[in-house]
């Protein structure tokens, strides 16, 4: 507990989700936080999340902002630093995963899906990355996924191109970046039962062959990604740089292979 304490931290599509849950965690461990949301159905469940932080004896605001938009990511900043104070840790949470078959995604899906996935993050990291660069302190942390190594579904390409290309942008933003002592991590998560996945995993079907797949034989959790962010974020870290932590219980060092024969 207080790895975190009076630190200044942002994380976008804060509200639900992997998102919420890393709020949480980073004000259980002392951070006061900004929580981005991006449309007015996702402004009851920020202001909850808000409240939560609260209780904990944080202080807490909600923006809504479209981290792909620059002028968004502009006014979200000028409003933290007024109200906060300087982001020390960013978290660049916000994602979309539309289901479609590379056949059909049309071009409005591509940039909606990059825009999310991959601009937010250049956007928000290189400005925020400005206000840390002369204190010689900053923790940039991407929620990235396995699909940034291995193709995880025929039907989500784009995502999968996004999330690799999150993957070498964080990478090349932690060389550039180190010299400040700025550190900048991913975290990978597998399939995590969150309402972003509530569709998909409502076939008990579906939800079998995904816990049988992965080597503990279970989802995650969004609280284990939120514990991943918090140790990134904390100075028990702090000589880690251009990592993607894998928080998938093994899938992604496993190779396809018939159950058999692990069984046998």
């Amino acid at each position: 507990m207080n790895r975190l304490m009076n630190k200044i931290a942002l994380v976008t599509g804060g509200s639900r989700g992997i998102g919420e849950a890393i709020v949480l965690r980073l004000a259980e461990e002392g951070a006061d936080v900004a929580i981005n949301f991006n449309s007015e159905r996702s402004r009851e469940q920020a202001e909850e999340v808000k409240r939560k932080v609260e209780a904990l004896g944080r202080r807490a605001i909600i923006i809504r902002a479209d981290v792909g938009n620059k002028q968004d990511v502009i006014n979200m900043l000028v409003m933290i630093e007024n109200q906060l104070g300087e982001i020390e840790i960013l978290v660049n949470n916000a994602g979309i995963a539309p289901f479609e078959p590379f056949m059909q995604v049309t071009e409005e899906t591509w940039d909606r899906t990059f825009n999310t996935n991959v601009k937010s993050i250049f956007l928000i990291s290189q400005l925020v990355a400005k206000k840390m660069i002369p204190k010689r302190y900053g923790k940039i942390i991407n929620i990235l996924s396995t699909a940034s190594l291995m193709v995880t579904s025929p039907i989500i390409t784009h995502y999968q191109a996004s999330k690799a290309a999150g993957h070498m942008l964080t990478k090349g933003m932690a060389i550039e970046l180190g010299k400040y002592n700025i550190n900048v991590n991913a975290v990978g998560p597998s399939t995590v039962d969150t309402d972003m996945c509530t569709d998909f995993l409502a076939d008990p079907e579906i939800r079998l062959k995904e816990e049988k797949a992965n080597p503990m034989k279970r989802l995650g959790t969004a609280k284990q990604i939120g514990d991943a962010v918090v140790f990134l974020a904390s100075n028990e870290a702090e000589q880690i740089n251009g990592h993607l932590m894998m928080v998938d219980g093994g899938l992604t060092v496993k190779a396809a292979q018939p159950e058999d024969h692990l069984e046998h």
